[in-house]
């Protein structure tokens, strides 16, 4: 039986952060947890956020020891900060590295018996809801802030794992494009391309059913509309992409994605590849490996491409179609277009292997083998 897991309460559009203040008194909190990266500490982005605090007399400390791809340290050392804190709510502010560590953090201080971070790989069954959280995003692409997943990085075996946990969901969103401003033109393509993935990974997955589909196609529409005016730094673009990424999240979160992620997750573990860039490059190759699972899907994702002229077109015009006007805006935005300065061959068995463990894969609308991946793969090299 389908199960929906969304946020209790989210503000959109810009302006949307002055409501922390309310909503932090409103439920009787008395000291934050910040949690944040020190990239946006130094280009004064978290400030928008602690600077409300300060205002209100609002008790808070600030952790940053955060990586791009969070680690289990990063986690265990969070864990140890929020409890000499003492503090009773967690404000996230960043992209998916910070939120995915608020997540962690959140959940083993409620869950204590969950201290070893691998332990909560896959679907742990904690019993809390982690402390509650409140999620700023900075970047318009993992959509974190809505979704029940987390993924944090294992040096030492050199893989990331998915952790999914409908008790680590944010009690709030702020989804305010102002705080998605500063991002850079690479960083704005690479998350922007990581939340179509979602869209359109979600669309397809084996979960996939008529209230995930509306949120997925409505997201692939307004994300393709406003990714390249989001990396030209718009007000219409930034706004546009803050939502779609966020509705693009409220379905996946619930229904699962597919072997895009799965073969993304190895490369931003092996060679701290940006999830999103990786996500970009290897959606259009796994789009035209699944083609033949997805009915009639590809036409209505061409459609909300803006591609014209679908109904008239046979299904293999229009699953063509859908997969051109992915790689169309890929280039677009300036996103590589394959692997070769990436991925060392040598590496191959073991990055398919890796694919095929993540807990994406078994969503994937076609069961691929090792074999499958390990040609998808060399196909982009």
């Amino acid at each position: 039986m389908p199960k929906f897991v969304l946020n209790e309460t989210s503000y959109h559009g810009y302006g949307a952060i002055n409501n922390i203040v309310s909503e932090i008194m409103g439920r009787g909190f008395k000291k934050v947890f910040v949690c944040t990266d020190p990239d946006l500490i130094k280009f004064n982005v978290s400030q928008k956020v602690t600077r409300l605090l300060d205002e209100a007399k609002i008790e808070y400390s600030i952790y940053s020891d955060i990586q791009a791809n969070p680690t289990i340290e990063n986690v265990l050392h969070g864990v140890e900060a929020f409890k000499e804190a003492d503090a009773d709510c967690i404000i996230a502010i960043g992209g998916g590295s910070s939120m995915d560590t608020a997540k962690a953090i959140g959940i083993i201080i409620r869950n204590p018996e969950f201290s070893d971070v691998r332990s909560l790989e896959g679907v742990a069954p904690t019993t809390k809801p982690c402390v509650p959280i409140i999620a700023v995003p900075t970047t318009a692409g993992t959509a974190a802030e809505v979704t029940i997943n987390y993924v944090i990085t294992d040096k030492e075996k050199d893989r990331k794992f998915v952790c999914v946990d409908p008790h680590d969901i944010p009690v709030v969103a702020i989804v305010d494009p102002d705080m998605m401003a500063s991002m850079p033109k690479g960083l704005t393509a690479a998350t922007g391309m990581d939340a179509l993935t979602h869209a359109i990974e979600g669309y397809i997955t084996k979960g996939a059913w008529e209230l995930s589909d509306m949120f997925h196609l409505e997201a692939i529409k307004i994300i393709s509309r406003s990714l390249r005016g989001a990396v030209n730094n718009t007000k219409e673009g930034r706004e546009g992409m803050a939502l779609g990424q966020y509705i693009a999240g409220m379905g996946f979160s619930n229904v699962g994605l597919g072997i895009v992620h799965s073969m993304a997750h190895p490369l931003g573990a092996l060679y701290n590849t940006p999830h999103g860039v990786a996500n970009a490059i290897i959606l259009p190759t796994v789009m035209r490996y699944n083609a033949e699972a997805t009915g009639e899907k590809y036409r209505e994702i061409a459609r909300a491409m803006g591609v014209e002229g679908v109904d008239l077109m046979t299904q293999e015009e229009y699953r063509e179609a859908a997969i051109q006007a992915v790689k169309q805006l890929s280039i677009d935005v300036g996103i590589p277009q394959d692997l070769k300065a990436i991925v060392k061959e040598s590496d191959i068995d073991f990055l398919a292997q890796s694919a095929m463990d993540d807990a994406c894969r078994p969503g994937n609308p076609k069961d691929p083998t090792k074999e499958d991946i390990i040609a998808l793969y060399k196909s982009l090299l």
